[in-house]
């Protein structure tokens, strides 16, 4: 059960990532994956800066903060080309 939180959380901050980042979104699927990466950065960012955040809402903090990082590293390679 703990596999699909961790992809339900991640789709649903990929959804919000795509939401918050004017003109980073790519769609709703890529945004879903995106989302579902960006938790595994955000928990890898924060465990880099010693946050730790717990439950479903530090989970979806995370992930989000994660997504959007990753959303915009992506659309900074997307500018360029």
């Amino acid at each position: 059960m703990g596999w699909l939180w961790w992809i339900i959380i991640g789709a649903v901050a990929g959804w919000l990532a795509g939401t918050l980042m004017r003109g980073g979104g790519f769609g709703f699927i890529i945004n879903v994956l995106v989302g579902i990466a960006g938790a595994v950065i955000g928990g890898w960012v924060f465990g880099l800066l010693g946050i730790a955040a717990g439950g479903i809402m530090g989970s979806l903090i995370t992930a989000l903060v994660g997504a959007v990082l990753l959303l915009w590293i992506i659309s900074l390679f997307r500018r360029r080309v």
